[in-house]
């Protein structure tokens, strides 16, 4: 298994997420989940984000757990890189 290794630069952003789409050439649709504390109500809501990554070889496939890492704008809606894929699919 060839695994992209992008080292995170200081201050940039990195989320690990869910792959949902990949039907884009060398673009995957990433789920990324956070979760927040509700400011009145000091609750845990979930939030879950898409993005859009850059996978330059087209390796992430739909269901992959992968590391995504900001990087400058690659297009329109992509601002993100594919930098590891952390668990396959089943």
């Amino acid at each position: 298994m060839a695994e992209q290794l992008v080292k995170a630069k200081k201050g940039k952003k990195e989320f690990v997420g869910l792959v949902k789409s990949d039907k884009m050439n060398k673009t995957i649709v990433v789920a990324v989940e956070t979760t927040t504390l509700h400011p009145l109500y000091k609750k845990y809501v979930r939030r879950i984000k898409k993005v859009k990554a850059h996978d330059e070889t087209n390796e992430a496939k739909i269901g992959d757990r992968v590391r995504v890492v900001e990087c400058r704008p690659i297009s329109k809606e992509k601002c993100w890189k594919l930098a590891a894929i952390v668990e396959r699919a089943q």
